[in-house]
């Protein structure tokens, strides 16, 4: 079994590519702008919509896996809405089409944070929104959550940004929060249920795009009960190692207040981070990585579905 993973490509589709400074546009203050531009073109990524061409190079690299997973962030989310966005939901069905395109039935797609929306950084602009949540099956196919066996292995697929909901209430629409709420537990519900029938002897593999997620799932008695079977939890979001190692550093740190919702939610998700090694993380990162370190790639699983052996995981870095 020959299993491939890559996540976060924020393809940018003709309708997205023309918002070039989307992110300064948000901001309300000029030091913001300032400080903004300097980590993007410092260390993160100077144009985030020019780098379509790294998730083609990964497709023509890997052109016969048995399964395929794409862990999310398909846009650019340049509205900060989400899919609901018409520019940005072209630009994940784009993205879609062409993994899709290249694997078919092969593909199986999570849900990230981009394709629900959430606030600009500094600016709080935008935040999740529902009609977000009803394009994903509508005009994405993506399901809310999936699972597949693979020999000994449970694949489950979570949507991250639905778990830790109570994260994102600040910046849900106070007359959608209703709908949010009931969708988590109904789905939270269906995955309860699969945990408490799952086989003693089964490894469970977990995609989870926001690792932010996993103290809420640490929460439930039948994940708690389940973790001495897990294997591994592929995470994205994170884009770069170097993000992951930090994250790693920083867990347990203080919650900072009053700085904004976005660094609020980024703060409170490193303080619970510690819950992070329960599930043994794995980071997929985006094509690009950090553009000071253009360490990002895309990760691969070769293995013996029936062998009780750990599966091997490898990195693959993408040079550009």
């Amino acid at each position: 079994m020959k299993l491939l993973v890559v996540s976060d490509p924020h393809w940018a589709g003709p309708a997205e590519l023309p918002r070039r400074g989307y992110e300064a546009r948000a901001m309300p203050h000029r030091i913001q702008r300032i400080l903004a531009a300097a980590w993007r073109k410092g260390f993160w990524l100077a144009d985030p919509m020019a780098h379509n061409d790294k998730l083609d190079r990964i497709l023509a690299l890997n052109p016969d896996p048995d399964l395929v997973v794409a862990n999310g962030d398909y846009s650019v989310d340049s509205a900060f809405v989400g899919i609901s966005d018409d520019a940005a939901c072209d630009s994940a069905h784009r993205c879609l089409n062409a993994l899709r395109a290249a694997y078919g039935d092969r593909l199986l797609p999570v849900i990230g944070d981009h394709e629900l929306g959430k606030h600009s950084l500094f600016g709080g602009v935008g935040g999740p929104r529902w009609e977000s949540w009803l394009r994903l099956e509508s005009r994405l196919s993506i399901p809310a959550w999936w699972q597949r066996d693979i020999g000994r292995h449970r694949l489950i697929a979570v949507p991250s940004t639905l778990v830790a909901l109570p994260a994102f209430e600040s910046e849900l629409l106070p007359e959608e929060a209703p709908f949010w709420r009931a969708e988590r537990q109904r789905v939270l519900s269906e995955i309860r249920a699969a945990l408490t029938a799952l086989e003693a002897d089964r490894r469970i593999i977990l995609f989870c795009h926001d690792p932010s997620a996993l103290p809420f799932l640490a929460e439930l008695p039948e994940v708690r009960d389940r973790l001495p079977q897990w294997e591994s939890t592929i995470i994205g979001h994170l884009h770069s190692p170097a993000i992951a190692r930090l994250a790693t550093l920083l867990a347990g740190m203080p919650i900072l207040r009053g700085l904004g919702s976005s660094v609020k939610r980024y703060s409170t998700a490193l303080h619970r981070a510690r819950a992070w090694k329960e599930f043994r993380v794995r980071l997929c990162p985006s094509p690009t990585g950090a553009q000071a370190l253009k360490d990002g790639g895309w990760i691969t699983a070769e293995w013996d579905p029936e062998s009780p052996a750990p599966i091997p995981w490898q990195h693959h870095r993408l040079p550009w």
